[in-house]
């Protein structure tokens, strides 16, 4: 992850993006669109139509940066252009401004997870709702990248492609087991980050194997194998949560080892949890490149689910992703990733200490807060 020494405007970063449009009789210049498109959904719009009013709403301050030659565009041209841009090249723009955001922290933990668009599906043409996968930097609270999972395909073969495309040097990517693949795993090492990644039955010898060795590390049934313990506990609500991690140094045993790409370390997490009275128990087994360090280990652990907590979870809650309809051509993907270029400027913007939906509309009423979530300028002046 890369810094700047001066922080790109937006219409820097959305200027290079190519328009997909016949360039006869174009009403609407392609970066008034753009511009009107991100400052909305950061105050507040949820699709297309919120596009257009917020707009109109607005037009007199957008003027005095926008030239707007021919006023706000409506909600279908929106659509439109949303529909036609290529997701690759919006992509490579927000990774721009991202890297301007970015500051490099060692050991960033960046976990990488699949979200389905619920009601994306279009049962009427036989099209499944669309999933993308998404890298989130935990640390600095940014999307770094997603990917759409093309049709008739899944996961495993997006989380590769969307591999390359992020600078991952000194990180640590976390994916849970249904990505826990060889070809992944190197790949994840020729980005030059470390790994930390779930492991379950869908590789059922070395799932077994892995059990036998930290059941014996467990037990002291071993001799001259490094291992190291941690423990945490958590209780609210009547709840109390123990979770013991046993990090252990990777035999030379374990079921195609030397298959998996710089597999230095296997880990254990076991979760007791007791509520009511009533006490569950749970273990997850877990593949590494990190050197045996059971608090290094935990937190990767930990860390993986702040994808769902601190991105998933509010984008269907405070953006309403879940509810949105849109899938013509390219429109799902790149107004999705219109939604987490805004959430993360939100996250980044720290003066104004609410929640994300108080934070866009907070954004909405007033312009200079508008300007600080946008890194203090749209525009060189």
């Amino acid at each position: 992850m890369a810094n700047e020494s001066t922080n790109p405007t937006l219409v820097e970063c959305l200027s290079d993006l190519k328009d997909t449009r016949k360039q006869i009789g174009q009403a609407h210049q392609f970066i008034d669109i753009l511009v009107i498109a991100v400052c909305a959904v950061i105050c507040g719009a949820d699709g297309f139509t919120g596009m257009e009013n917020f707009g109109k709403a607005k037009e007199d301050w957008l003027r005095t940066f926008l030239e707007l030659p021919a006023g706000i565009p409506s909600h279908d041209t929106f659509g439109r252009v949303f529909a036609r841009i290529k997701p690759r090249e919006f992509q490579r723009c927000f990774l721009r401004w991202v890297q301007g955001l970015t500051r490099r922290v060692a050991g960033e933990i960046v976990p990488i997870d699949g979200k389905t668009l619920r009601r994306s599906h279009d049962r009427s043409h036989g099209l499944a709702a669309i999933e993308v996968v998404s890298a989130w930097a935990s640390r600095n609270r940014l999307t770094l990248g997603q990917l759409k999972v093309a049709a008739e395909s899944n996961e495993i073969t997006a989380v590769p492609e969307l591999l390359k495309m992020l600078a991952l040097e000194g990180c640590i990517v976390t994916l849970d087991a249904i990505n826990t693949q060889k070809k992944t795993i190197a790949a994840i090492v020729r980005q030059e980050a470390d790994y930390v990644v779930a492991l379950k039955g869908n590789h059922e010898k070395l799932l077994e194997a892995v059990r036998e060795l930290t059941e014996a590390v467990a037990e002291d049934r071993t001799v001259n194998v490094p291992f190291q313990t941690h423990q945490t506990v958590d209780g609210e609500h009547g709840r109390i949560e123990t979770r013991r991690y046993l990090h252990v140094a990777a035999q030379d045993w374990l079921p195609e080892k030397e298959q998996w790409c710089n597999l230095q370390s296997v880990g254990v997490v076991e979760s007791r949890r007791e509520i009511n009275g009533q006490t569950t128990t749970e273990r997850r087994y877990y593949l590494s490149s990190l050197p045996v360090d059971a608090q290094r280990f935990a937190e990767a652990v930990r860390t993986h689910w702040s994808i769902e907590n601190s991105c998933h979870w509010i984008l269907d809650v405070a953006f309403r992703e879940d509810e949105s309809r849109v899938r013509t051509g390219f429109a799902a993907e790149n107004l999705g990733l219109v939604r987490r270029l805004a959430l993360s400027l939100l996250q980044q913007e720290k003066s104004l200490k609410v929640g994300i939906q108080i934070k866009r509309l907070t954004a909405g009423w007033d312009h200079k807060y508008l300007l600080k979530v946008l890194n203090g300028k749209i525009i060189n002046t």
